[in-house]
């Protein structure tokens, strides 16, 4: 499942992993975020070497301006603490599993 990131977590979740972290910029209102969730979810159960979560935007609005998220859904991969890869828009599974073995050791 999922991991579900908030402005609480952000910092220890995302930025301090040791593991690359792929996370979607979402909001429950948006018909496109909505369609990619099944997309997110089953990259969260099939990869082990990275962590897969969403970010409610409605919730954590100083992260999606601190990001620069203009748009909804939008993919940040972030290793080390900064972001290595983004994408906005509904994308194909294979490509962000793509981008998540690109940054996997």
């Amino acid at each position: 499942m999922a991991t579900e990131f908030d402005s609480d977590s952000f910092d220890a979740d995302v930025l301090q992993s040791d593991q690359p972290v792929l996370v979607d910029f979402w909001a429950p209102w948006c018909g496109p975020c909505r369609q990619l969730t099944p997309v997110i979810e089953e990259l969260a159960t099939e990869n082990q070497a990275a962590k897969v979560g969403k970010l409610n935007v409605d919730d954590a609005q100083e992260l999606a301006a601190k990001y620069g998220i203009t748009g909804i859904p939008a993919l940040l991969l972030f290793k080390g603490g900064e972001v290595v890869e983004q994408v906005t828009g509904v994308q194909p599974k294979a490509k962000l599993q793509e981008l998540i073995d690109k940054h996997t050791v």
